[in-house]
């Protein structure tokens, strides 16, 4: 549901930043016509406190701790957006060449008919001719900057030997829905961005996973919890890799996925899987910026990344046959990179731990096997995956069933579900043996395997 009172309170804070931007627009239009005017420089133009505001765009400007140039950028961002009539006034024309004017720079969109600010739109309103403040003003544009790192804003991704500079200044969407209903959305998956939020109903005392298991987890939890501590207060960032990677194997159905999703709800932290055949292409060009923007989002957001099948990814090499075959050991070696120098928690799974190089092996800090569950472990499955809306047959035995037949969690949980439909087909709640066979022969069918 909308809060109208943080669109409300963003709204008047946003007013008060645009009636600033619009100041350092009149100012810089006058000082480049060389007429009279207030103030010696733009910089003279004090941005809006928002001293005692509660709005999310007043804290996330203090968050940030945005300086001048900073704030003026997201506000430039921002513009289209909010109020693009303001760029209007680079729509002029030069009169002898009928363009806009170059120092202008800008450009349309394919539906947007207005002005599009781009980086030298930038350049030209806040550093005029002055060189010297054009060279300090690109350190906004680098990775290295908080608009890139916490992926803030950026500059689009323009054609070879093109200005960088050239390109559109945009704002993230998540940033951009945080300042106009308060509320920041999680990104959507897309070719853009190859991932999909995990998420689980589930609640932890729901899993059930023997005692080693639940040990090795733990220390993965409370490097989650404590991980700034080990690497800033006592100093390990000196000796140790950034990150923590795990390795989950171990048989289809065994919880590798819910646990991960489950590690992300415990700690508060949003677990993003992985869709690898996006993440690694054999198509030139096609996805290191996607990667990038990945990796760059989960570090500013502290998400647990979340690779299913490994095995595309830290499975034993074969022979290079061909040019693109030899660009994807090139994509996949970047992305390896990118994974070792992530500061963050890498989950990675795979059903055969037999299928993993065993060079990549010294890359992760733990490597959990998720096995079969026993008998008692079964057994808890079955008793805790049947809705307290159904009633057994008296005939049944769960502890009986349990022993006798070996088979996953996930399995269990799609025999319950055929049961239930079963039972739904015949207008009852009532679910009996014959319905649990059934969908026992279903799952060992799958495997190749019969009673």
């Amino acid at each position: 549901m909308v809060d109208k009172t943080k669109i409300a309170s963003n709204a008047a804070d946003i007013e008060r930043e645009m009636a600033w931007f619009r100041e350092i627009l009149k100012t810089r239009s006058l000082l480049n016509a060389k007429k009279e005017v207030k103030y010696a420089s733009v910089y003279d133009i004090a941005p809006p406190h928002f001293n005692g505001s509660t709005s999310t765009f007043a804290t996330y400007i203090k968050k940030h701790e945005l300086d001048f140039e900073e704030r003026f950028l997201l506000a430039l961002a921002l513009v289209p957006h909010v109020k693009p009539e303001l760029l209007d006034m680079f729509l002029v024309k030069n009169e002898t060449t009928q363009q806009i004017y170059t120092e202008f720079g800008g450009k349309h969109g394919k539906n947007h008919t207005g002005f599009l600010p781009t980086g030298e739109t930038a350049m030209f309103i806040l550093t005029g001719n002055d060189l010297e403040k054009r060279f300090s003003l690109q350190r906004c544009f680098d990775g290295f900057h908080k608009f890139s790192k916490e992926s803030i804003l950026n500059i689009e991704e323009i054609e070879k030997n093109e200005p960088m500079l050239s390109g559109a200044l945009t704002i993230s969407q998540e940033v951009l829905d945080l300042f106009t209903t308060g509320e920041a959305r999680k990104p959507n998956f897309s070719p853009e961005f190859p991932a999909k939020l995990l998420s689980t109903k589930m609640e932890w005392d729901d899993l059930v996973l023997n005692g080693h298991v639940i040990v090795q987890l733990k220390e993965i939890e409370t490097w989650i919890t404590h991980h700034h501590t080990l690497m800033k207060d006592w100093g390990m960032e000196k000796i140790l890799k950034p990150g923590y990677k795990s390795l989950f194997h171990g048989p289809p159905g065994t919880g590798k996925t819910t646990t991960a999703a489950l590690l992300g709800k415990k700690t508060n932290r949003d677990v993003y899987r992985i869709d690898l055949s996006q993440m690694v292409s054999k198509y030139i060009g096609e996805t290191e910026k996607n990667r990038a923007k990945v990796f760059d989002r989960a570090e500013s957001k502290e998400w647990i990344l979340f690779f299913d099948e490994a095995d595309a990814l830290f499975g034993k090499r074969t022979s290079t046959q061909d040019s693109h075959d030899r660009f994807a050991n090139q994509q996949v070696s970047y992305l390896l990179q990118r994974i070792e120098d992530f500061d963050g928690l890498v989950i990675l799974a795979t059903n055969l731990k037999g299928n993993i190089d065993e060079a990549f092996m010294r890359r992760f800090q733990s490597i959990i096997q998720f096995p079969m569950p026993n008998a008692d472990e079964r057994y808890k499955i079955w008793v805790n995956g049947f809705s307290e809306s159904v009633e057994l047959d008296k005939t049944i035995d769960l502890n009986e069933i349990a022993k006798k037949y070996e088979i996953s969690g996930g399995a269990i949980t799609n025999i319950i579900q055929h049961c239930s439909l079963r039972a739904l087909g015949r207008d009852s709640n009532l679910i009996n043996q014959n319905d649990i066979i059934e969908g026992i022969r279903r799952e060992f069918h799958k495997n190749r395997r019969t009673l």
